[in-house]
């Protein structure tokens, strides 16, 4: 049976923490309007169906290849979380680097998940860890992609909508958000871990 808090604690906290897709959502909204966004939210969201599909396959495949590696794969999620929650930790706010970038459209969006680390391991950690320990069947993995992708495509567009009042929220507490975030992957992490 799927542990539910740790999983909605997972995936909140890693869809709407900063990262490429939110910033990126975020300061197009800024430059070009909600609306004009939107497209880029849309690719998004299609390139997160994609990966998440892909990933729960390849999982459900490396599952039923070698049944052993469900233990290893959560000693894997674990120390990403750790280190995940680390890095959130310490990091600051800064978006410079995605600042120059010029794409607002639906295939920026949908090709920028294929190369976006936050969102490849993302996908194959809560589908590894939460998802294929708990459920094969092809329809629930469908299900659990849409899902996860919609909160995704919600913390997109909420970036997007609230970009200046994100923006400067978190500018100014950046350090209590990212604390309370990391803290919340720590718990993720000791869920999935076996840690008691």
């Amino acid at each position: 049976m799927l542990n539910q808090i740790p999983f909605l604690s997972y995936v909140f906290v890693t869809t709407f923490t900063p990262g490429p897709n939110n910033i990126l959502s975020m300061l197009n909204a800024k430059k070009y309007g909600f609306r004009s966004s939107f497209p880029f939210s849309l690719g998004v969201f299609t390139g997160f169906i994609i990966l998440l599909i892909a990933s729960s396959y390849f999982n459900l495949f490396l599952f039923s290849l070698m049944p052993k590696i469900e233990h290893f794969v959560g000693i894997f999620g674990a120390t990403y979380m750790f280190y995940l929650a680390y890095k959130t930790a310490i990091s600051t706010n800064n978006e410079n680097d995605l600042a120059d970038i010029k794409s607002n459209n639906y295939l920026t969006g949908l090709v920028m998940q294929f190369f976006n680390p936050k969102a490849i391991l993302f996908v194959i950690t809560v589908v590894a860890n939460f998802i294929i320990p708990n459920y094969k069947s092809s329809i629930v993995l469908i299900l659990f992609s849409l899902l996860l992708a919609f909160i995704g495509f919600i913390a997109n567009l909420s970036w997007a909508l609230f970009g200046a009042l994100m923006q400067d929220f978190l500018t100014k507490y950046n350090k209590q958000f990212n604390i309370i975030m990391s803290v919340l992957l720590v718990y993720c992490a000791i869920s999935i871990s076996g840690i008691k």
